[in-house]
């Protein structure tokens, strides 16, 4: 015995306060294999469709309690509910094509109407859903297939450096400079990928809604001062000062952020490890500047500079800068996702030949 899988139906939700109508639509509509839910009260359909989830909605215009306007309005505002088609219907000659469309609908259509019309119409509109849901669930699977193969790809790349650092140790055998210097070259190469993947899987976490912010009083500056110190080596390294300018505390509050540490000490350490990477020789300028409301980084930078045309896409995914030693592309838009999420924007100026400086601005907390 073969089994074959029955097609879903299509969920057509109708409003409209006039019974008769609700009737007519149905009979229009039902030989078409549709489930059709009729609801005259458009308080209780819009209740009704975070529970239903019908897959079009076809919406009287003129209605007491939420007219039609304000119902398709509440529709978009709902940030939980996936895309809805929704088909205005209306027999008033003076109803507003473009304030329908202007809150969100998807189509019109006017009293009376010519049943293939309304039929095509329908059609359409359930096309247009059924390719955004198709569409939305392949972004889904790959982002949980994104997801998954950083979490596990983690594991081989920390345990190969662990081996790897033992072996340098002289653990399992002796280790000629010449070995030595290969393995050393492995280690960094491994650590350059596992910095990748943790930055791809945070990432991940922030565009899924899946990342918890752990928000705590912080201050920012204690914290700029920490990576600072952190990274001097790093400049040392390549000959380069490393400055940093710190404000004068002029509120009982100070340079006090709400925020999670580990973020923010996470795109303080992009940024700044960015400005070392790209300059071979000057400097690194950081300067704190503080008002009631607001702390601003700049982390200015002598390196190459950056043009016009890649400022204006730089914080974007998967967006690498045309420099040799530009990376995935994922750090600089991590750190805008994070400052985002502080309630902060972080910006870029920069002359080709002049340097950088990225700039991030955070609120400061307030004394209550």
């Amino acid at each position: 015995m073969s089994l074959t899988k029955t097609a879903k139906k299509d969920k057509i939700l109708i409003v409209d306060d006039v019974f008769d109508n609700l009737l007519v639509l149905e009979a229009v509509l039902e030989d078409n294999n549709y489930e059709i839910i009729l609801v005259e009260d458009s308080k209780i359909a819009l209740n009704m469709v975070e529970e239903s989830l019908p897959d079009i909605i076809l919406l009287d215009v003129m209605m007491p309690e939420i007219d039609g306007y304000e119902f398709t309005r509440r529709i978009r505002q709902n940030q939980a509910l996936p895309f809805i088609p929704i088909l205005l219907i209306t027999a008033h000659y003076e109803s507003s094509v473009v304030e329908g469309l202007d809150a969100g609908a998807d189509d019109f259509i006017r009293k009376p109407f010519d049943p293939d019309e309304l039929h095509a119409r329908v059609r359409s509109l359930l096309r247009l859903k059924h390719s955004i849901d198709e569409r939305d669930q392949m972004a889904n699977l790959r982002a949980d297939f994104v997801s998954r193969f950083t979490h596990d790809l983690r594991i081989p790349l920390v345990a190969s450096n662990r081996v790897l650092k033992l072996l340098l140790e002289g653990r399992f055998c002796d280790v000629s400079p010449q070995l030595q210097e290969i393995i050393d070259t492995m280690i960094g190469s491994n650590q350059d990928l596992l910095e990748m993947v943790n930055t791809l899987l945070e990432v991940y976490r922030h565009e899924a809604g899946c990342k918890t912010l752990k928000i705590v009083p912080c201050d920012i500056q204690e914290l700029v001062s920490e990576v600072a110190q952190e990274l001097t080596h790093l400049a040392e390294e390549k000959g380069l000062a490393l400055n940093l300018e710190l404000a004068e505390k002029t509120t009982e509050t100070g340079s006090i952020v709400m925020g999670d540490r580990v973020e923010m000490r996470r795109v303080l350490t992009n940024i700044v490890g960015n400005a070392i990477k790209f300059t071979d020789k000057g400097s690194v300028e950081i300067r704190c500047h503080l008002t009631p409301t607001t702390i601003t980084i700049d982390i200015q930078d002598t390196g190459p500079g950056i043009s016009k045309q890649d400022q204006a896409i730089l914080f974007e995914r998967f967006r690498q800068g045309k420099h040799q030693r530009s990376g995935s592309g994922l750090g600089l838009y991590l750190s805008r996702c994070i400052v985002e999420a502080h309630q902060g924007r972080i910006d870029v100026t920069s002359e080709p030949g002049q340097g950088s400086t990225f700039t991030i601005h955070l609120p400061v907390a307030t004394d209550s």
